[in-house]
């Protein structure tokens, strides 16, 4: 999404976003060189979701590592995006023949993942997620949670250092699935550290 955002800002109102900055929000800037208010970058999001998804393409092998996965894990989709925003995201995924529950949530993802694990009943889950933010808060609420930092943006990835509360680092789907699988196979909880610099 972090790509197709920047090109919407430009278009429609002539903001600079470095698609290879650290932090989103530090990354946008008007001509004059000047970053909006946090307000108004608030305000894009709002506007690009959902009145521009479909400018959204799919991440390399997401949708066959996901396909795979489903196999032997119950998926879901959880999204900070705006709860009314849902349905929206549930059909964009549609489109890419990606269906799997979706839920939003504003703020850390920690307090929802621990709830979407007890609802499952689940022995084994993984967390992935590009934000280091939501690492440490599911670090927190769900520690036996498996978390796999991924930033599947090839000009951001290297931008972005591995988030600590994660156990893992991988920007590739196929990469990802395999280690998640595994993750799976082996059948026990997380326990932290169990740093893995893949």
């Amino acid at each position: 999404m972090v790509r197709h955002f920047g090109v919407w800002l430009r278009e429609s109102h002539d903001i600079d976003f470095d698609v290879a900055g650290p932090e989103m929000f530090t990354s946008m800037r008007r001509a004059n060189g000047e970053r909006p208010s946090t307000e108004e970058m608030w305000g894009y999001l709002g506007g690009f979701f959902p009145g521009e998804m479909e400018r959204q393409t799919l991440v390399p092998h997401a949708r066959e590592a996901l396909a795979a996965l489903s196999d032997v894990a119950d998926i879901v989709v959880l999204t900070n995006l705006q709860d009314h925003v849902r349905d929206a995201r549930i059909e964009q995924l549609a489109r890419f023949d990606i269906r799997h529950r979706v839920e939003t949530n504003q703020g850390g993802k920690g307090d929802p993942v621990a709830r979407l694990v007890a609802e499952y009943d689940a022995s084994v889950a993984v967390f992935v997620d590009d934000l280091a933010v939501h690492h440490e808060s599911v670090a927190k609420h769900a520690p036996h949670v498996h978390r796999l930092h991924m930033i599947s943006e090839p000009d951001l990835a290297p931008n972005v250092p591995a988030a600590p509360y994660a156990h893992a680092r991988i920007d590739d789907w196929q990469d990802a699935q395999a280690w998640i699988a595994d993750r799976f196979a082996a059948g026990l909880p997380a326990s932290f550290p169990e740093r893995d610099a893949s």
